[in-house]
């Protein structure tokens, strides 16, 4: 065994290979840009090496830099994590020729598997069954275009490199395939650095299964069971769990041999995911799945399957790695109980999933236990930037049965408190309890069909929230007084206290707070040692108290409740069962600022490059038209009309980069 590991990789991954590393007894070397100089993976690491500035190009991607750190610190083996150089050919060479372990499959394993088209061609010739259609060299558009119509339509545009749901497109008629080709294959050069795609056969109802591989270089290789992540959005995962629900016997076993068979027909060593769609019409059976695509590395969702065998797999590739045989083998690994994976993400649900960025100001995550787990690489105060993936933490959950699982992931979501950037937390506790995905009524079109459940329109704080949010207000403005009277030893005096009395009887007065840009009324009235809150037409007793670190604990009617405040500029974050809600005070000062002649404007809604500019000055436009396409965080944005208006200015061109809030455009009086 080596003693010292490099991790190449920043964030949750970095932090999860290093607590193994450090189990093991090795030295653990960590990488940094400019955006990651006081981040988790930096402070945990043994020692930490600065690569460059903060785009992933121009530090965590090139190679030659990572290379450099791993001979100034004596580095023995490189651990690429997934995504950046894990999936890199030339870079496992490099390693191999610089006499440093790469942690990972043979270059030729990668070669052989790191292009989807190649892959799905040898996957053919091992009798693998891969799904319909044109997985060839000619990039020409009008032939991808006359190859999709051969196999009907719907089809899928997939980028051969890369994974992610970067470079992919879903396209439903031949009038849209010009346009969604484009923009898979400008997202797939960003991405990977590649442009070109296949073609295949959209399954109307399927769910995305892998299989988990792991083979040694002593010709032994195993499955650790399957993993089902068909609850995607913009096909990217967003919750994964082991094993998958309806799963026949019979065909994890298929599967689980056809992956093993698939990873020694290449060589292969380490850790590998074997994708396979499966077609979910009239249920899962042994004889309708079909190779999509391998993963030479460790995927995000591996937590799962650790849950579920009790094994180590990060622990796995450094022994592998090192050339010992493997751990354990496929008689030895059995199936205990279910897992399931919360990806949680700072994105904003209710705009399409648009990614977010700022500073973490509150950050509390759910209590680990034997049941809970988390992954993250942040800390509160810590910023999500621009440059790289913007997740926030994994939060897996474990417990006997798929239900005790679930239920366990509900209440884990709702103790969670996020506060300074938008997040996906509520979204995810609204799937955790929703009853068909609780029956298993999975594909990856779940979402899409159950959004408006899940993500409703013109959300408003209740009226438990609102009593909340005043019962924050009265504690909040009271401190003043009491400190006051404290700071000059007047300990008995009437105005140090806090019931609410004044002269001439109990006080009540209204208390305006803005959310969502409305004005909510509510009344406040003193009632013995609370507030009677009149608030959505209902009467509520509160009263409570509130901790140095924003902890709110109150009792509403009855109710023991607990929230978390933040203060903001001009108002206030109450985070609640696993939702934000931002509140503002209203100023007696401001002034209706709007623009006289009633004219809007489209904003940039962060920084980004402007990749096309669909609208042009003096055109009429309506709800939903496609006006800007920006690129940020290496995923394409389509920026639309609100309503119906008519373009005035146009500020920017493709090619711009913009920071976020900049006036892209702007629309006319009177559409």
């Amino acid at each position: 065994m080596f003693n010292s590991l490099l991790i190449a990789n920043r964030g949750e991954i970095a932090v999860r290979v290093m607590r193994s590393a450090k189990a093991m007894g090795l030295r653990t070397i960590a990488v940094f840009s400019d955006a990651d100089r006081d981040a988790l993976h930096v402070a945990l690491a043994d020692e930490a090496y600065y690569i460059g500035p903060s785009p992933a190009n121009e530090s965590y991607l090139v190679a030659e830099k990572i290379l450099d750190v791993a001979r100034k610190s004596g580095a023995e083996a490189i651990h690429p994590g997934y995504g950046f150089l894990s999936e890199n050919a030339a870079f496992a060479e490099a390693c191999a020729k610089a006499g440093i372990v790469f942690v990972g499959s043979p270059a030729s394993a990668i070669k052989a598997m790191g292009l989807k088209d190649a892959a799905k061609a040898l996957m053919e010739k091992a009798g693998v069954p891969v799904v319909p259609g044109y997985h060839g060299e000619n990039q020409d558009p009008a032939f991808l275009k006359a190859e999709a119509e051969k196999i009907d339509y719907p089809v899928l545009i997939k980028a051969v490199a890369g994974g992610g749901g970067k470079g992919m497109r879903k396209v439903e008629a031949a009038a849209e395939f010009d346009k969604a080709l484009q923009s898979a294959q400008r997202e797939a050069a960003s991405a990977f650095g590649d442009e070109r795609v296949l073609i295949e056969k959209f399954v109307t109802q399927p769910r995305h299964i892998e299989i988990q591989v792991f083979a040694d270089s002593h010709g032994e290789a195993v499955y650790l069971f399957e993993r089902d992540c068909s609850l995607q959005r913009r096909h990217q995962k967003v919750l994964e769990e082991a094993p998958a629900p309806g799963m026949p016997e019979d065909m994890r076993r298929a599967m689980g041999e056809a992956a093993v068979a698939a990873a020694k027909a290449i060589g292969y060593e380490g850790a590998g995911t074997i994708e396979f769609i499966a077609d979910a019409s009239g249920g899962l059976s042994a004889d309708k799945f079909f190779f999509m695509e391998m993963n030479t590395r460790l995927q995000v969702e591996h937590p799962v399957t650790e849950m579920i065998t009790g094994e180590d797999l990060v622990e796995w590739q450094l022994r592998v790695a090192a050339g010992e045989p493997l751990p354990a083998m496929q008689s030895d690994l059995e199936i205990q109980g279910h897992a399931i994976e919360a990806r949680i993400y700072a994105e904003d649900p209710a705009k399409k999933f648009f990614p977010s960025t700022g500073t973490l100001h509150r950050l509390r995550l759910a209590e680990e236990t034997d049941f809970v787990r988390i992954d993250t690489g942040v800390r509160e105060g810590d910023a999500v930037s621009m440059f790289y993936d913007p997740m926030i933490a994994k939060l897996i959950v474990w417990d006997e049965t798929r239900e005790g699982a679930l239920r366990r992931l509900k209440t884990a979501l709702e103790e969670t408190q996020i506060a300074g950037l938008k997040s996906n937390v509520s979204f995810l506790a609204a799937v955790a309890g929703n009853k068909a995905f609780g029956d298993g009524e999975i594909d990856t079109g779940f979402i899409d069909r159950h959004l408006e459940a899940l993500v409703p329109a013109g959300v408003r704080p209740g009226a438990d929230v609102l009593a909340l949010a005043a019962l924050h207000e009265v504690l909040a403005r009271e401190e003043g007084p009491e400190e006051l009277a404290l700071l000059g030893e007047d300990y008995h005096s009437p105005w140090a206290l806090k019931d609410g009395w004044v002269l001439g009887g109990p006080r009540t007065e209204r208390l305006t707070l803005l959310f969502g840009g409305e004005a909510l009324e509510l009344e406040l009235r003193a009632h013995r040692h609370g507030w009677q809150v009149t608030a959505e037409d209902q009467h509520l007793y509160v009263e409570g108290s509130l901790d140095d670190d924003g902890t709110l604990h109150a009792l509403v009617d009855g109710k023991r409740l607990s929230a978390g405040v933040i203060e903001l500029k001009d108002g206030f974050t109450l985070m609640w069962r696993g939702a934000a809600f931002e509140f503002a005070r209203p100023n007696p000062l401001d002034v209706d600022l709007a623009d006289e002649a009633g004219s809007g404007a489209l904003t940039a809604p962060m920084p980004g490059k402007i990749i096309q500019v669909l609208a042009k000055a003096g055109q009429k436009v309506r709800k939903g038209d496609a006006l800007i396409v920006l690129e940020a965080m290496k995923m394409e944005q389509t920026l639309q009309a609100a309503g119906e208006s008519t373009v005035g200015a146009v500020n920017v061109e493709a090619g711009d980069q913009v920071e976020g809030g900049a006036v892209l455009l702007t629309f006319e009086e009177n559409a």
